[in-house]
């Protein structure tokens, strides 16, 4: 569908006629009038709110062409008739015109004290340091003509149609001549990620970070037109130069805004604000995770200069873990894929860390117990990023009523009432019945993951109700699944059951590596999995066949996962014949073998530890933690757990503990963004 369609009325022959008697100065400005009505009627349509009817949109269209076809030397530029809709290519990739540099990160107030003393004697602002997808707006000659993400920070996706159709604070017109470029972030504001959830309850948004993210990935505006985003500029640079030095004066006279610049002449002043965002983060309508200090003078800034990977004239302070109060209402015991019997705190409501949280981890019963939770407790919850919310503790015990009660584990499972065994020094409970309804669940789920097979179109939610149903007991079940039985159930339609079926046939090539993974054998970890592969076993069963001997010679595999993996995989050969019998594949991928390293390798000889959530900048999208290792070994380096004097690097994404990054300063291990090894590996070409 598009803007308009039909002619009712008869008018394109009526207005073409007029077209041709039109001309001279009022044909330039009808022309101009014209197109900017279609752009403005376009963005309305993608928006998901037009304003005019079909028949009304294409008058206005044809007397435009009729109008160009009698005038073409006064055709607009751009012409808003050689598009159809929304522009046909969205995300091609753009060279950024300057590169679009991460911040260096502070955490102290000597480091900003720092930062000043670099540059004495100038104005600096501070500002949110927002929780977004950043853009770049390109105007020529007062037009929008670009808008693209920050990508890698080298070449980004050109997203105009989706900035032009959903996002706010963005105007099609500024008042200055030739090219001008606004930098800034485009967020989904809480209220407006809080109403989008109110109104789709059953595929609600997971947070406004990944919702900002995943609306300026769409293929179509129309397809995310209720959820609008909000850009906030931060950055200025205009060729040539005739805006204002001062950046947030300079924004605003463009018709900008900037989020909350503040003006401050020394570190004290500049410490106070960071505190003041840091207190006031919640009562905000943006999520943010810190504050940013940036040279208030443009020219000053730009005389600062770059480093390899950051600019000088900014900083980014980065806030602690995010810490708020409430009440634990309940603890629920949870059978997770492996039979492992886990504490899930329930609580009231709370706003922390970007998102309302109503569940939490309690670990297990003897975190319990040292941190002396107790249901009805007011509890400390802690979420930083994207980490799973975490009960840290009790926030005052003298303060009890006596109204709240002990935690007591369960003597049998949630799930199918079998008994339960403890295990470790954390005594752990376990379920050890394999046909525990919860755990099958849990393992269907585990096995469609990301990590393992990736049938990405079939949810948690239908997995489960597909196993209530009877349909899905093993991961096999998943290949016996035909269109026509989804469409026996309410809800599946003829769309939803094609991806699904599609999504299936595509996970058929699982191979060796993910399908061990897939198939949640305790004590197997995703490393075992990779180090099998490397090993030499060609496929799932040449592991199982290897005996617990021929698998512990497999360097770093001892003999009680070697045992755990015999065990289960010998339990499990009627699956793997039944996976094999419906075109799975269980053999090595070249993806999982010793990796091609490139020549000139710009890791080579590198020993590195990874930490922290890993993201590929191109897309915002986040990496799993295997693949981005993947990459680096492909870059010469050797990957490794933890810090260690032998470490050369310590690469961190985002959400980084303090431990690891302690240890690496204390060894004096080098410490690089995720940023800095992204750009390497895509000059060396491994990505």
């Amino acid at each position: 569908m598009s803007p308009g369609a039909g002619d009712p009325i008869g008018l394109r022959t009526v207005l073409s006629v007029v077209a041709g008697s039109v001309c001279g100065v009022e044909a330039r400005e009808r022309i101009q009038e014209l197109a900017d009505r279609i752009v403005a009627l376009r963005d309305a349509y993608y928006r998901g709110s037009p304003t005019v009817a079909d028949a009304e949109y294409d008058a206005i269209e044809d007397e435009l062409r009729g109008l160009i076809a009698a005038n073409p030397e006064l055709a607009p530029d751009p012409n808003p008739l050689e598009q159809v809709g929304a522009p046909a290519v969205l995300h091609a990739p753009v060279r950024h015109s300057r590169p679009m540099l991460s911040l260096e990160k502070a955490t102290q107030p000597e480091q900003v004290a720092a930062f000043f003393d670099r540059f004495p004697g100038q104005p600096v602002v501070v500002m949110p340091k927002l929780d977004g997808l950043s853009l770049a707006l390109v105007y020529e000659d007062g037009r929008l003509a670009r808008a693209v993400t920050r990508g890698d920070g080298t070449t980004g996706d050109d997203v105009t149609p989706l900035v032009k159709a959903l996002t706010d604070g963005v105007p099609d017109k500024v008042d200055a001549p030739g090219r001008v470029e606004v930098r800034g972030e485009a967020v989904m504001l809480r209220s407006t990620f809080a109403a989008y959830n109110a109104a789709h309850p059953d595929k609600p948004l997971i947070n406004p970070r990944n919702a900002a993210a995943g609306t300026l990935r769409a293929k179509d505006p129309a397809t995310v037109a209720e959820r609008r985003l909000r850009f906030f500029a931060f950055d200025l640079h205009t060729d040539p130069d005739s805006a204002e030095t001062d950046l947030d004066g300079a924004l605003r006279t463009l018709g900008f805004d900037a989020a909350d610049m503040r003006h401050c002449s020394d570190a004290a002043a500049a410490q106070a604000v960071i505190t003041a965002i840091e207190q006031q983060r919640n009562e905000l309508d943006y999520d943010l995770d810190g504050a940013v200090l940036r040279l208030a003078d443009r020219d000053a800034y730009a005389a600062a200069g770059t480093r390899s990977s950051s600019p000088r004239g900014a900083l980014a302070f980065k806030f602690a873990a995010e810490e708020k109060t409430t009440i634990l209402a309940d603890v629920v015991w949870d059978v997770g894929k492996t039979g492992k019997i886990a504490p899930v705190a329930w609580l009231e409501p709370v706003f922390v860390g970007g998102t309302t949280v109503t569940r939490a981890t309690l670990a297990n019963q003897e975190v319990i117990r040292a941190r002396g939770i107790k249901i009805g407790d007011t509890v400390l919850v802690r979420r930083a990023g994207d980490v799973i919310p975490f009960v840290a503790g009790v926030l005052d015990a003298s303060k009890r009523t006596g109204e709240e009660r002990e935690i007591v584990p369960p003597s049998v499972c949630p799930s199918c009432e079998q008994p339960l065994t403890e295990q470790g020094n954390s005594r752990e409970l376990f379920c050890t019945n394999v046909a525990c309804p919860a755990q099958t669940v849990r393992r269907l789920i585990h096995w469609a993951s990301r990590a393992a097979a990736d049938i990405d179109a079939i949810g948690g939610v239908w997995i489960e109700r597909l196993a209530e149903a009877g349909i899905l007991e093993h991961p096999s079940d998943f290949y016996t699944l035909t269109k026509e039985r989804l469409l026996e159930f309410d809800r599946i339609g003829e769309i939803s059951a094609t991806r699904m079926v599609e999504s299936i046939d595509a996970s058929r090539q699982v191979g060796l590596r993910r399908a061990l993974i897939g198939l949640a054998i305790p004590m197997a970890s995703e490393g075992t999995a990779a180090r099998l592969c490397r090993a030499g076993f060609g496929s799932l069963e040449d592991v199982a066949d290897a005996g617990v001997d021929g698998l512990v010679a497999v360097e770093d595999i001892g003999p009680k996962v070697a045992a755990s993996l015999i065990e289960h995989l010998t339990r499990l050969r009627p699956e793997l014949e039944r996976l094999r019998e419906r075109g799975v594949s269980l053999d090595v991928r070249e993806e999982d073998l010793p990796p091609v390293v490139v020549s000139g390798a710009p890791l080579a000889d590198k020993t590195v530890v990874i930490t922290g959530s890993i993201s590929d900048p191109r897309s915002g999208e986040k990496v799993p933690r295997p693949t981005f290792q993947r990459l680096c070994e492909k870059a010469g380096a050797t990957i490794a757990s933890s810090v260690s004097a032998s470490t050369d690097l310590l690469i961190t994404g985002a959400d980084v503990g303090a431990s690891k990054i302690a240890k690496a300063e204390k060894l004096e291990v080098e410490v690089v963004d995720q940023g800095v090894i992204w750009q390497q590996l895509i000059a060396a070409g491994v990505v």
